[in-house]
Parts: C-alpha cells; sequence; structure tokens
C-alpha cells in the first residue's frame, strides 16, 4: 500500500542530515518530505546515485536544507509514506524517530508538512534528554518534538534517593509539552509507587491528585494546584497550592517539611525549616518553632564541604515567655530567661595520614537539648545522659599511631553535679611498631601517653550507696536527693571516683616480644617490657568537701614517679589432628609467666582511667590487666590455660577456654585496692584467681553463641556469668534476633551490696517483604533488692521521726521492666512509615526509679520528604526539669 508518489516496503535506518534550528518553517518541512522522499535511493544506492536524487528531490521545487554537524534524524519504520497530495509524510510499523537526545516511539506517526506538527499514534514513547519518558496514546508535537498536547500521558523519571533508585511517575488524561522543558497535567496525579502488577488499577499507596500540575525541567521544580494527598485513594490532606523541588534535585532553596510539637511546658506548636542552597558546597538552615507556650524557638544550621573536609554548625536559642513552665535549679532551668545551645561537628584531611576534627556541644542548661527535642548523636540517653565534646588530631603511619584529643563532659540529668565531671586535655597517645634490631629480631614496640585533666569538686561514693547526698530540694511537696556522697569519710566507707584539682601523667613503655617454633611444634615467647610514669598532682583540698578526702588516704602532691620492668615467656603448645568431614580439632595448653617488681605507691596516686577492671577470658592472658595507665601491675605471675577448638568443612566453629591466674610472689597489685577499691572483688585479689572461662559455638556465620563465666576459686560458685546468642536466619526465616543473660556477684568493696542480674533481648520479625515488627526488651532481675533497701531506710528514718505518713512497701516484683522498644513499620519503593513506644532507664538517686517514655512516628513519602514526630508521655519530673507530667 502506498500513497501518491509514496514508496512502500522499506525498512532501513536513514541517516538524514537535518538541521535541528529551522531556518524556516517551510524549509524545514519541505526538506525533511524531500530526503523521506529519496529515502530508498538514499541507503541503498552508491553515492553517486545518492547525489542524483537529491538533485532531483530539488528540481520537483523542494527547498534543500544545509545539514549542521552533528544535528541529524534517525527514523526507523516498517513502512514510509509520502502524500505529495495532503503534504503529509507517514512512518507506521513500529516507528522510531531520533531527533538530537530526544527519542520517539509509536505505532504510526504522521508529519503534516503544513502546520509543521507531528501527530503520532500507539503505544507513544516521548524519551527527552534528562531520560525522563512521557508515554500516551496520542501525542500531537511540533516538529522539535518540544511543545505539543498528549492524551492519556505518562511520565516516568528515575532518581537515585540515599543510593536507591526511586521512579516518579506522573499521569493525566490530557497533558501539554511547552518548550521542551515544561509538561503540563490536567486532572493530574503524581507518585512514587510502583503500579500494582495484578491490579494496575487499583490507587497506589499514595500519590498527589491535582486540577493541573506543571513540571518545570528548568528550574526542575513542580507545582501543584487544587491538590490532595491520598492514601490508598482516600483524601487526608488538602492544598490549594504548593511548590517542590522534583525528584531529581538534591539541594534546591525552599522549605522544608514542618515539624509538629506538642508538650505541657511547650504548648503546642510548628516548626518550619527553610533550607538556602548558597552553593553547591554549603548551605544554610533556618528552623524557627512558634510555640504557644515559650514562644518563638530560633535554630540556624551552616554546612559547608570543602577540599579536605567539611563542618556544620548549629545554633538554637529561645528568650521564653513562661519560665516557670520548669523546675527551679537545681531541678529545673526555671529561674532562665533565655536557653539555648552551641553544636558544631567537622573532619579535615590534612594529608593522607593526618586528619583533624571536631565535635561540640554547649548548652546554657543541662535540660535545654532534652525540653526543646533537640537531639544530636553525640549525647548518649540509654541510661547516663551526658553530652561528650571532643576535638582531636590522628596520624596513622604503616606501624604507627598518633591521637591527641580533648574532652569535655556536660552532664544532661538533674543527678549530674557538674562540679564532679574533669575536664580531660590533653589525651595524647602514640604507638610505633618496629622490627626487632640485629640478633634480637621479633617485634619492638613503643607506647606513650600522657594526660592532663582538672576538676573542682571531688567525686564521692559511699560504701555500701546509702542515702547520703549533698542536696534535697523539694519539687511537688517531694524531696528529691541530688550528688551521692559519703555519710563517713574513711578508707573502708568511702570511694573516690575522682580527685578535685589538677594532675598529669606522662607515661611511656618501650616492649620487645619473639615467637619461636620447634620441631615438636612448640611455640615460646618470650617478651621484656619496660613501663615509667611520672605524675604532677596539685590536689585542691580547699571548697565542697574536698578537704574530707585526707580522711581516706594520704595523697601524693608535686611530682612522683614511677617505673616498672617486666620479663617474661608465653608458652603454647597445639595438638592439631584432621578428622576430615568432622573439622581440625586443636588442644592447646597455654602457660605464661610474668616476673616485675611490686607495684609501689598503691592508693597515693590519682586513678582516673584504670577503674573499670573486668577479669574474663579475654584478659586472662594480659600482662597487664588493668585498663588503663594510672595503675600498673607488679609482682611475679604466672597465668595457666587451655582451649580446644573444632572447624568443619560445613563452616562450623566451636572454642572453650578455662584457666586461672596465680600470685607467685610479691604484692598482689588487685589485693591492695587504691582510692576507688580497684582490684577488689574482682576474682584477682587472692593469690589463686577466680577460674574464668569460655563456651562459643557458631554453626554458620549467621548464628553465634557464647558463654563467658568466672567461678570461685575455693568452692566453684558463679561470680559473674554472661551467656547469650545472636542469630540472622535470613533467607530461610525473615528473623533476626539476639537474647543475653548477664549475672554479677555481689561486689560489697566496690559498692554493689547486692548481686546484678539481667536480661537483654531484641527481635526484628519481617511479616512479609514489606511489613516487620521490632522490638527490644531490657528487663533488671535484681531491681526488687534495691527497692527493698530503699523502703527499709524510709521506714528507719519514719520510726526515728514519726512526721507524715508512713512509708509504703510496693514489691515491684522478681522481674522489673527496666526498658522497653516495641514498633511496627511498612517499606516500600515509596514509603517508608515506623511507629515506636521507648521506654528507656534514667540514672536517679538509688530506689528511685524513673523511665522515660517516648513515642515516635515517621512518615517518609520518597520523592517528597519525611516527617517525624516525638512525642514524651508520663515522664516524672526529677530527670527532665519540668514542673508538671507531661
Amino acid at each position: 500500500m502506498s500513497g501518491p508518489g509514496g514508496t512502500s516496503g522499506v525498512r532501513s535506518w536513514l541517516e538524514l542530515g537535518l538541521a535541528l534550528r529551522k531556518v524556516t518553517d517551510i524549509a524545514f518541512a519541505a526538506g525533511w518530505a524531500a530526503l523521506l522522499t529519496v529515502a530508498a535511493p538514499t541507503v541503498l544506492g552508491s553515492p553517486a546515485a545518492a547525489q542524483g536524487s537529491a538533485k532531483a528531490g530539488a528540481a520537483k521545487g523542494l527547498p534543500q536544507v544545509v545539514a549542521k554537524p552533528g544535528e541529524r534524524l534517525l527514523v526507523e519504520a516498517g513502512e514510509l509514506i509520502y502524500d505529495n497530495d495532503k503534504n503529509t509524510v507517514t512512518a507506521r510499523g513500529n516507528a522510531e524517530l531520533h531527533y538530537g537526545s530526544r527519542t520517539l516511539q509509536a505505532d504510526r506517526v504522521r508529519y503534516d508538512r503544513n502546520a509543521s506538527r507531528v501527530f503520532a499514534e500507539g503505544n507513544v514513547r516521548l524519551t527527552d534528554e534528562t531520560g525522563a519518558v512521557l508515554t500516551g496514546e496520542t501525542m500531537e508535537l511540533t516538529d522539535d518534538f518540544k511543545n505539543g498536547f498528549i492524551d492519556a500521558l505518562r511520565v516516568q523519571q528515575t532518581v537515585e534517593i540515599k543510593g536507591q533508585p526511586v521512579r516518579a511517575r506522573f499521569s493525566a488524561p490530557r497533558g501539554e509539552r511547552i518548550d521542551g522543558d515544561h509538561t503540563s497535567f490536567d486532572y493530574g496525579t503524581y507518585t512514587a509507587c510502583e503500579p500494582c502488577k495484578n491490579h494496575p488499577e487499583t490507587p497506589p499507596l499514595w500519590q498527589i491528585r491535582a486540577t493541573k500540575i506543571v513540571h518545570n525541567n528548568e528550574t526542575h521544580t513542580i507545582a501543584f494546584e487544587e491538590s490532595s494527598l491520598e492514601i490508598a485513594g482516600v483524601p487526608v490532606a488538602y492544598l490549594p497550592y504548593f511548590e517542590a523541588a522534583d525528584p531529581s534535585v538534591q539541594r534546591k532553596t525552599g522549605f522544608l517539611t514542618p515539624r509538629f510539637i506538642t508538650s505541657t511546658a511547650l504548648g503546642s506548636g510548628v516548626s518550619t525549616p527553610f533550607f538556602i542552597n548558597l552553593a553547591p558546597n554549603y548551605d544554610l538552615t533556618l528552623s524557627p518553632a512558634f510555640l504557644s507556650n515559650q514562644g518563638v524557638l530560633g535554630q540556624a544550621e551552616y554546612r559547608h564541604r570543602l577540599d579536605t573536609g567539611s563542618f556544620n554548625l548549629r545554633l538554637s536559642g529561645i528568650f521564653q515567655t513562661t519560665p516557670s513552665a520548669f523546675l527551679l535549679s537545681p531541678l529545673g532551668a526555671g529561674d532562665r530567661d533565655f536557653r539555648g545551645s552551641v553544636e558544631s561537628k567537622g573532619e579535615f584531611y590534612i594529608n593522607d595520614r593526618w586528619r583533624t576534627g571536631w565535635d561540640l556541644v554547649g548548652v546554657t542548661d543541662k535540660w535545654f537539648l532534652d525540653n526543646y527535642r533537640i537531639r544530636n548523636q553525640s549525647i548518649t540517653t540509654d541510661y547516663f545522659r551526658e553530652a561528650v565534646s571532643t576535638a582531636y588530631l590522628i596520624g596513622q603511619g604503616d606501624r604507627s599511631w598518633f591521637e591527641a584529643r580533648g574532652y569535655y563532659f556536660k552532664g544532661l540529668s538533674s543527678f549530674d553535679w557538674q562540679k564532679e565531671q574533669p575536664v580531660v586535655a590533653p589525651v595524647i597517645d602514640y604507638d610505633k611498631r618496629i622490627n626487632g634490631p640485629g640478633i634480637l629480631g621479633g617485634e619492638v614496640r613503643f607506647e606513650s601517653n600522657i594526660t592532663h585533666l582538672d576538676r573542682q569538686a571531688t567525686d564521692f561514693q559511699g560504701i555500701p550507696r546509702t542515702g547520703a547526698y549533698l542536696l534535697s530540694p523539694s519539687a511537688n511537696g517531694i524531696s528529691y536527693p541530688l550528688y551521692e556522697t559519703c555519710l563517713t569519710f574513711t578508707r573502708g566507707t568511702c570511694l573516690v571516683r575522682g580527685l578535685a584539682g589538677s594532675n598529669t601523667r606522662l607515661s611511656a613503655q618501650v616492649s620487645w616480644r619473639r615467637s619461636f617454633i620447634d620441631e615438636a611444634g612448640q611455640v615460646f615467647t618470650p617478651f621484656a617490657y619496660l613501663r615509667t610514669d611520672a605524675f604532677f598532682v596539685d590536689p585542691r583540698n580547699s571548697g565542697y568537701q574536698n578537704a574530707l578526702v585526707q580522711n581516706i588516704a594520704t595523697q601524693d602532691s608535686d611530682f612522683s614517679g614511677r617505673v616498672m620492668p617486666a620479663v617474661g615467656l608465653d608458652y603454647r603448645y597445639p595438638f592439631v589432628s584432621n578428622f576430615g568431614p568432622l573439622g581440625v580439632h586443636t588442644l592447646e595448653p597455654i602457660a605464661q609467666v610474668v616476673a616485675r617488681p611490686s607495684e609501689t605507691r598503691i592508693g597515693r596516686l590519682p586513678n582516673e582511667d584504670a577503674q573499670s577492671l573486668v577479669f574474663d577470658d579475654t584478659s586472662l592472658f594480659e600482662w597487664d590487666k588493668f585498663s588503663g595507665y594510672d595503675r600498673v601491675e607488679g609482682g611475679l605471675r604466672t597465668n595457666l590455660g587451655a582451649q580446644y577448638s573444632v572447624v568443619t568443612p560445613a563452616g562450623w566453629y566451636a572454642n572453650v577456654l578455662f584457666g586461672e591466674s596465680i600470685q607467685l610472689a610479691g604484692v598482689n597489685s588487685f589485693r591492695r585496692g587504691d582510692i576507688a577499691n580497684v582490684g577488689l572483688d574482682s576474682g584477682l585479689d587472692k593469690r589463686f584467681s577466680d577460674y574464668v572461662g569460655r563456651f562459643q559455638v557458631s554453626p554458620n556465620q549467621n548464628i553465634s553463641f557464647i558463654t563467658r563465666a568466672r567461678f570461685n576459686q575455693q568452692d566453684f560458685a558463679v561470680n559473674r556469668f554472661e551467656t547469650g546468642i545472636t542469630a540472622r536466619f535470613a533467607p530461610f526465616a525473615p528473623v533476626d534476633m539476639s537474647l543475653f543473660y548477664s549475672y554479677y556477684e555481689a561486689q560489697p568493696a566496690l559498692g554493689f551490696v547486692h548481686k546484678r542480674e539481667g536480661i537483654t533481648a531484641s527481635a526484628t520479625y519481617h511479616v512479609t517483604p514489606n511489613w516487620f515488627v521490632t522490638g527490644s526488651a531490657l528487663v533488671d532481675l535484681s531491681h526488687y533488692l534495691d527497692v527493698r533497701d530503699a523502703y527499709t531506710d524510709a521506714l528507719t528514718a519514719y520510726l526515728a521521726n514519726p512526721v507524715g505518713a508512713a512509708p509504703l512497701y510496693v514489691n515491684p516484683g522478681k522481674a522489673y521492666l527496666s526498658g522497653l522498644s516495641v514498633g511496627a513499620g511498612y517499606q516500600d519503593e515509596c514509603t517508608t512509615v515506623s511507629l515506636n513506644y521507648i521506654v528507656s532507664p534514667i540514672a536517679t538517686a538509688l530506689g528511685t526509679a524513673e523511665r522515660n517514655r517516648t513515642v515516635l512516628l515517621r512518615v517518609e513519602l520518597k520523592t517528597l520528604g519525611e516527617a517525624d514526630l516525638r512525642q514524651n508521655v508520663g515522664t516524672t519530673t526529677t530527670s527532665d526539669g519540668i514542673a508538671t507530667v507531661r
């Protein structure tokens, strides 16, 4: 079939040298028609024939068009038809036209020379220069594909959000393409959700429906007029007009998702963040929050990325209109009109080995960040609420490490006394390893540390931890004890957790070790080290209770030195046997001996960084079992043990270790406690230590079971026990879980008069590929003992002075739910929704159980934005400084 003067049965690529910018519409139309007329000879004939056909076209009176280099039109179709009477050219049968960076595909394309219009019908698909795909039943376009009308319009644009590809979809019964960079949708919809495969007519999970949607590819914005947000086809919100950046935009000036606030102290309010894109590498976000009870909370965050790093600065502040909504000092900030904070974080790479940075938090008062819902990743809130500010310089070589830091600790709970918090600066560590010289061989290691700190008030802790506190302010008729101290200041009744004053320590250690393996497979590792410490102590014995520390111990002042040389030998004899499918079995007896003089000046020197002594399988064969530099282990000691391990070809791994430590001669550093009693009740404070063991089984890389324990050396009673399992069953089961049980026997010398026992558990269950539930719990199995002691103390005080109502004992039960988090959520390609209820414990005075309860809702509609709603419920007044329960 062919029209007058047409050709039929032609299917080939026709490369047409046609100018993209028309000299005139008539020239373009005539030129395309002429070239289509001679299409077959152009491809199928010789170059000479092609030139002759072009001249023949000119002879028919068709204007010639001079093609510009690189501007070509490629056409592919099953059939090309030229109708000279109607002055049209038609391509049909899987027609595909490539015009510059745009591609038009359809079952049939007709070009009207008179109107300079292109009409496409049937499965029409237009791909523009941005990669966006427009589809429809019919399209009426200008000859450069930049303008026109489209019926049953659908547009799909793929973008990357948080590293994941997301498809944005527009649809409308009719749309218009304007100047190639504007697309208008009449009565259109917008969503990022995939249509249902089985029921594509079903509404998506969410969509924006509007009378008119205008997508501007030049400004990269989407404007919605008379719009509504639909959830599963049901309208839930209406906006007469709003404009948003299109999904391809990562940074654009404009309003961000508002945040809604409600609480008793703040009232109701909304925060309206406004993002200012100052440049591709720095921006500013202004987030005023309008609060009905307190006025306007101002917030500003500046972010700047440079060639070598990045930093940010966040400022917050408010002049409160109702300070009385908060408790008075020292339980709250009710006596302050202005409250605010400064936060900054940055890191810069000096070169490929050195970097420097900071993470700083400054607040006018300890309650501000929590009261006004300002969150910072540097703030710990699980139990002890504090903000840690630090600045650092770090260098790393092939076998060396340098780190210099400074720390400032800010307690964020009413129960923290800031004067007991140290300012630690600098802390400088250097670690260097080299090959041993000459005949020595092996490895030589040099370690050094310099630490300086200042503290205003000495940090005391009673033994046992009875009701002795510096202050007992009242709120709402209830007295709350603050700042723990001691009833009597003697060596056996009071610990010193931190000394007031200034103290500087310089430590250096050089060590050597080398392993030898004989023909029988025995491994001998001799080692030696020399440790030196210099202390410069300036104690502060005036003010607060600082002078009372002299009743507990005599402290060195000015300069003190300490030297600790040591030599030792580590011996191991692994017996290895391969049982084929049953795996490789290894039995390894281990013996270690360390000879050194006794530790000196125990209790006369400060101990700030060596208080967390834990004796278990991980520290059994450590040369020095103290956790920091302020203490150093002395005396002649041997560490004995054995371990058995199995590794199978199927991936099974099992390991068992058991051993003990024996003080052979000299002063046992762990038997003579320092001013914090470190070493006592540790399992190392007798000549023959407790036994320590470990049992670990991992059937595969997804499941691991481990148990650690410490047993009394005389009667094998359990003094410390930890066991747990972590499992990830995917892809076999949609469950991730962990479960741990811990038991610690009483340590009266450290202030723990009762056992401590608890369970922690967490799990996530994927109900479907999209739906999930999650939960975690912290169960205190010994809390009832603290409650009983608190009741006994209160009853004793009441009997001594029977005024008011007698205290009542409320049994909390054996299992006290100290912390809890339960939640559920949904996640797919376009939506993330999660709802969580969180109960977290708060450190308080002994016997007062306080828990922070929070509801957190998070909704993210991909390509539109996300919103968080955090609401505290039923929080008690003593922790957050608020005058009434929320």
